[in-house]
């Protein structure tokens, strides 16, 4: 009897990469796990080495095969997601990347993107990518590498140089230069992609100095992208299906139905809303998104970005080492009966939804004597159900729609403390899938939908399983007093910022 097909999920993330070997039901059958440095070479820079990109992915994939065959698992195809919006820039010729990795973090190019705004540019480019003008974006931060890499330009224009985001460089290293591609879902969080025409923009190029000659080919998220090279796993494999991490969060969380929310934590937090066929518009400053495209047909979200969620408690642990490891903060949070008036705004590298503001600079506000460890501990952790409150009002407020359920994923879902407070904050009932590596399970779905694994989303609907369920127990007006010092603190970073 043949095997049940199994699939790859490739997870490159902002501080780690990842391989997960999903069976057809969603279990996870194999994991392998590698982190990788962070570059902080300016205030606000944030970069990768790509190699350590490459060889960790590499890593983790040829481990996770490796265990998944050692229990019989037939590995038929690749998934690929990973952090968006960083940028590569690489040799055609030898697949060496020109400079390290700039990460979707960066701000570098801040005045760039004021400048672009002072000249009337932000409402053309909102229009046709559904984005604002903000550093936290692809185009900006290539044409900086095309301006301040020596000979960048000149060998760009001669069609020497490719760009992609993380997934396009992925794919080029798997196939040896084979493929240089990308889905819509990468694309749509460039500035280069018009969503609405499904294409490169040709003005958006010329706004931003950039070749259409670097450009990967845009395809459906479930798609034939070629085979990987049989150097690294022994044999080719095909990859099948690629998403941001995001989007393919949404995928694995199966909200596939328009007014159906998911919100990942890891390193940052990303609330996606599917709104259906149709774009809509934001009038509170979020992002208007390519949920998923299959079959040609272009899936939309709202969607609003928080930088920091996870990367305040590594900070904790990492920059001021008053934790040991994250499983710390739950019991440290749960043991206080209050917050005693202690906020943390984690704006290390600006405020994202709805604020935009790149010049807002983290602080804790409400230290006396007596704070101690784990008041600052469980303010990081409040910080991230505060923000997720300000991603859901305008969310509630652009699409007239009030979510009954919030979805969750990601590392940070773990923590049963802050679930509950992300429900009583909220005000919305909190899910947590028993699989909460959505991001990977997205990837693979996607993969499993080309391979013929699956034969539709309403499959994939069916795989879905509840861990626990949060409901909302604070009342209104303890909520409405934690919110207004939320406010007050946010208000005075971005005054100090400014």
């Amino acid at each position: 009897m043949a095997a049940e097909p199994h699939i790859l999920a490739i997870d490159q993330g902002t501080t780690s990469s990842r391989a997960i070997v999903f069976d057809k039901t969603g279990d996870i059958v194999a994991l392998a796990q590698m982190e990788f440095p962070q570059i902080y070479p300016d205030s606000g820079w944030v970069e990768h080495d790509p190699e350590a990109i490459w060889s960790s992915t590499l890593k983790v994939c040829r481990d996770a095969l490796a265990e998944a065959e050692r229990k019989g698992a037939e590995v038929v195809a690749i998934g690929i997601t990973n952090q968006r919006e960083t940028t590569l820039l690489w040799d055609r010729a030898t697949g060496k990347a020109v400079h390290n990795a700039i990460v979707w973090q960066d701000r570098r190019t801040a005045e760039m993107c004021a400048d672009l705004k002072g000249r009337g540019h932000e409402p053309g480019i909102t229009r046709k990518t559904g984005l604002i003008l903000d550093p936290y974006f692809s185009a900006t931060k290539l044409a900086w590498m095309l301006r301040n890499v020596p000979g960048a330009a000149e060998r760009a224009g001669r069609g020497e140089l490719a760009f992609g985001t993380v997934d396009s460089f992925l794919m080029w290293r798997l196939t040896k230069g084979k493929v240089h591609a990308t889905d819509a879902t990468n694309a749509s969080r460039t500035l280069l992609f018009n969503i609405h025409q499904q294409r490169w923009d040709e003005s958006l190029l010329s706004l931003f100095d950039i070749p259409a000659s670097v450009l990967p080919d845009v395809k459906d998220s479930a798609a034939d992208y070629g085979l990987t090279d049989p150097e690294w796993f022994g044999r080719p494999l095909p990859i099948l299906g690629v998403a941001g991490d995001q989007q393919a969060a949404l995928v694995g969380q199966a909200c596939f139905q328009p007014g159906m929310v998911k919100s990942t934590y890891g390193t940052g937090c990303f609330a996606l809303l599917n709104t259906g066929t149709t774009p809509v518009a934001s009038r509170n400053r979020l992002l208007t998104t390519v949920a998923y495209r299959c079959n040609g047909q272009p899936v939309y979200a709202l969607e609003g970005s928080i930088f920091v969620a996870g990367a305040a408690v590594q900070w904790l642990r990492d920059g001021l080492k008053i934790i040991r490891s994250a499983a710390e903060t739950e019991p440290l949070a749960a043991g206080l009966d209050s917050n005693r008036g202690v906020y943390f705004v984690p704006a290390f590298t600006g405020l994202g939804t709805p604020y935009w503001d790149p010049d807002a600079r983290g602080a804790i506000f409400g230290l006396t004597r007596d704070t101690g460890i784990a008041d600052i501990v469980r303010a990081a952790l409040e910080a991230v159900c505060y923000q997720t409150h300000d991603l859901v009002a305008a969310m509630v407020r652009d699409s007239a729609t009030n979510p009954s359920t919030l979805r969750v994923d990601g590392g940070m879902s773990a923590n049963d403390w802050l679930l509950q407070q992300l429900a009583d904050i909220v005000g919305t009932t909190v899910d947590r899938p028993r699989v909460t590596e959505t991001t990977a399970l997205g990837a693979a779905s996607l993969a499993g939908l080309q391979a013929g694994v699956y034969q539709s989303l309403d499959d994939l609907t069916r795989h879905w399983r509840l861990d626990r369920r949060f409901q909302p127990r604070l009342g209104k007006p303890e909520r409405d007093r934690l919110l207004r010092g939320w406010e007050k603190a946010v208000a005075r970073v971005r005054e100090n910022g400014g």
